[in-house]
């Protein structure tokens, strides 16, 4: 799973992810409007039940991460989104822990994000599929971002989270490409239903 458990990291790398977390929310909710606040609920329940469901992979499990699909759909807001659901996560399930919320924030709001901008690229080309190419790229993104960022934390912490940096990155491949081609088809099929659910416009931090 792409979260950190508590006890894990030291107490200035935590402190230090719930600053810059309470600064990245301050930043992308910055104007949000009460019209917003249904999609984001929507997408935040996703996320939340998406890590209900488990595969087991090898000795470990994995589940669906789904912060592409926060990217693709709340553009800056995927990370208020992403905060929420983890928040929950960790109060009623004990995922990861409370006083990591704001490190397990940052590995997978950031990625959230960086779908996003991927999802953009679409934008001013032709081709009839481009939701699909795209939602694809954005689903890797999210997923192999957060999973890259867990793995080089854990080696910061030394040799002995060596072997668990590896466990996690590998066992998390086959997430990668199930959430490429599941937000793949999800961007094709929302183009042609319901295109005002993708994020409509290009907007800044």
């Amino acid at each position: 799973m792409v979260h950190i458990s508590d006890g894990v990291m030291p107490l200035e790398v935590l402190a230090a992810g719930f600053v810059i977390t309470g600064a990245l929310l301050l930043l992308t909710m910055r104007g949000i409007s009460a019209e917003e606040i249904p999609r984001i609920s929507l997408i935040t329940a996703a996320l939340f039940v998406a890590s209900l469901v488990h595969f087991p992979v090898g000795p470990t499990s994995v589940h669906l991460i789904m912060n592409g699909l926060a990217g693709i759909v709340l553009g800056k807001r995927a990370f208020a989104s992403v905060f929420v659901a983890l928040t929950l996560q960790a109060i009623l399930f004990q995922h990861g822990g409370i006083s990591v919320i704001g490190l397990n924030s940052l590995n997978m709001g950031i990625p959230a994000l960086l779908a996003w901008q991927v999802f953009e690229g679409r934008r001013g080309l032709e081709s009839p599929r481009r939701e699909i190419a795209f939602g694809a790229a954005a689903g890797a993104v999210a997923v192999l971002g957060a999973v890259i960022m867990l793995s080089l934390e854990l080696l910061v912490l030394g040799e002995a989270f060596e072997e668990i940096a590896v466990l996690v990155l590998a066992a998390h491949i086959p997430i990668v490409m199930i959430e490429s081609i599941v937000l793949g088809m999800t961007a094709g099929y929302l183009f042609k239903v319901k295109p005002e659910m993708l994020i409509q416009a290009k907007a800044g931090l």
